[in-house]
């Protein structure tokens, strides 16, 4: 194999001089731009999670849980989630009935992180709920969840899988049957 190591012709050199000058002209309108203090960043670019993990299930129900932290100056609020670790997502909150139990329901609005605040899921309280897994959840293993906020943003992590004896509460309406129409009460997941 040979290489050319002759210099370029003047005429090369000088319509190459050009294009790059050419693409420097049209490539800086693009970073002003890019870099203008009117873009608001996303939602996604705002929120970080911390100490994420995912019960451990043979199957059924399971429940993801971690700290939600918001570096902007305005709220941002998580509306939906999904995984490939199960066929439905949803994002639940846990509320004590008057009679002293817990009932677990879905979350309306989703969950909100305040400005420069932090939002906790944990069993009992806030979660991300999985329901009719794909496959077992074992300890130690990882999946990931997709996070999509009110601002169409979305945003991936990964969890490890860790085992939890749980909390025990009632849903709200019952879910664990798929009928969102009764609002009846059945045994609960361990989230």
């Amino acid at each position: 194999m040979r290489i050319n190591t002759s210099p370029a012709p003047r005429t090369g050199l000088r319509t190459a001089r050009i294009v790059r000058g050419a693409a420097a002209a049209v490539a800086a309108p693009l970073l002003l731009v890019a870099c203008s203090s009117t873009d608001e960043p996303s939602s996604a670019a705002a929120v970080t999670i911390t100490d994420q993990w995912v019960k451990a299930a043979d199957g059924g129900m399971s429940a993801a849980f971690g700290d939600l932290s918001n570096a902007d100056d305005r709220p941002r609020t998580v509306v939906s989630a999904t995984s490939p670790a199960a066929g439905r997502i949803e994002l639940h909150e846990v509320v004590a009935e008057s009679n002293g139990t817990k009932t677990m329901r879905p979350k309306p609005g989703g969950f909100e992180i305040p400005a420069h605040g932090t939002t906790r899921l944990r069993p009992g309280g806030d979660h991300i709920m999985f329901m009719g897994l794909n496959g077992p959840l074992r300890t130690g293993s990882e999946t990931s969840v997709t996070l999509t906020f009110d601002d169409g943003s979305t945003a991936t992590f990964t969890a490890q899988v860790r085992d939890f004896a749980g909390n025990q509460e009632n849903y709200a309406p019952d879910h664990a049957n798929g009928d969102s129409s009764t609002g009846a009460q059945t045994p609960a997941h361990d989230g």
